[in-house]
C-alpha cells in the first residue's frame, strides 16, 4: 500500500512540474453556481490568476522524479 502511495505522489508532483513548465499562468473562474444572492446583487464575477514561481517546475519534476525512485525501493509486502 506505501508503495503505491510514494509511487501515486511522485508521479503527481512529477506531472505538476511538468504543467508549469508549460504554462505562464492560469485563471480561475469560479464556480457557475448560481446563488439567489449573486443573482439579486448581479456583481461580475472575480477571477483568481496564478502565476507559478521561477523554480516551481524544476524542483517539483525533480521532487517527483525522486519520490519515484524511492517508490522502488520499498519492499512489496512487509514482513511483519
Amino acid at each position: 500500500m506505501w508503495r503505491s502511495f510514494f509511487l501515486e505522489l511522485g508521479i503527481y508532483c512529477f506531472l505538476l512540474g511538468v504543467e508549469c513548465l508549460a504554462i505562464d499562468k492560469a485563471v480561475l473562474t469560479p464556480s457557475s453556481e448560481v446563488t439567489p444572492a449573486a443573482f439579486a446583487s448581479r456583481v461580475a464575477p472575480v477571477y483568481r490568476e496564478v502565476t507559478p514561481p521561477e523554480w516551481a517546475p524544476w524542483s517539483l519534476m525533480s521532487a517527483g522524479a525522486v519520490v519515484v525512485l524511492y517508490s522502488f525501493t520499498i519492499p512489496k509486502k512487509i514482513q511483519g
